[in-house]
């Protein structure tokens, strides 16, 4: 009988981190905040995004839309694993081609964002606030032309 309790505990225990684990916070439709975002060195090289997360099989379909500063657009869309291995990024006005991401938890995630044909190369960390009403993204890395590049982007959920 004990033996039956301790493996009843402990398949809980399994299931429920399981669970916990599977879960995803950042999933829905998220508009960007222009004026709580931040580009070093600026200019602030788009005009809006919404990006739209889709639960997919071990990961997320991610499809943003909107319009680059220069005024092209952005339509670009991506279907990633949680386990960093490199996903390809379809459309255009995305400045990179390919995302690799990573779940911590079910509001925070990892990723790297980097472009075959350019110097750009980015990696931080995607957290959704503890109400779920904000994205915050951080990242650091080069941008097209191998210059060093600091991003903050904030989007709010709609």
């Amino acid at each position: 009988m004990k033996k039956l309790i301790t493996l009843a505990l402990a398949t809980l225990a399994i299931t429920t981190s399981v669970a916990a684990f599977g879960a995803d916070n950042s999933l829905g439709t998220w508009k960007l905040n222009v004026e709580k975002s931040k580009y070093t060195p600026a200019p602030f090289p788009v005009k809006s995004i919404t990006a739209v997360r889709e639960a997919a099989e071990n990961g997320v379909k991610v499809t943003n839309t909107g319009e680059r500063a220069d005024g092209s657009a952005v339509n670009a869309t991506y279907t990633a694993k949680y386990d960093g291995s490199d996903a390809a990024v379809s459309g255009q006005g995305a400045p990179y081609d390919t995302v690799s991401l990573k779940q911590v938890n079910a509001n925070t995630f990892t990723y790297d964002a980097k472009n075959s044909t350019t110097k750009y190369h980015v990696h931080g960390k995607l957290t959704v606030s503890s109400d779920g009403k904000t994205i915050t993204m951080k990242a650091k890395g080069t941008d097209p032309e191998g210059k060093p590049v600091t991003v903050t982007m904030v989007y709010d959920k709609q």
